[in-house]
C-alpha cells in the first residue's frame, strides 16, 4: 500500500522555507550549498530560534557567518 503523503502544517512549511533562503544567503557569503545545508542542520534549534525572534534569512545568515 502507497504511504499517504504527510502534509505539513503552515508554520513548518514557513520554517522551511525560510531555511532555504537562508541557504541561499550563506552560499553568497561564501559557503558551498552542502556546507550550507550541514551547518543548516547541525544548528536546527537556532535556527529556528530566529525564525521565531523574527529574524529575516539574510539577517540569520549574517549571524551565523559572524
Amino acid at each position: 500500500m502507497a504511504k499517504k503523503k504527510e502534509e505539513l502544517d503552515p508554520e513548518t512549511l514557513a520554517l522551511i522555507n525560510w531555511c532555504i533562503e537562508v541557504e541561499g544567503f550563506l552560499v553568497k557569503g561564501g559557503a558551498t550549498q552542502e556546507e550550507a545545508q550541514e551547518h543548516i542542520e547541525e544548528q536546527v534549534e537556532w535556527f529556528t530560534d530566529q525564525f521565531y525572534d523574527g529574524l529575516t534569512p539574510e539577517e540569520a545568515a549574517k549571524e551565523a557567518l559572524a
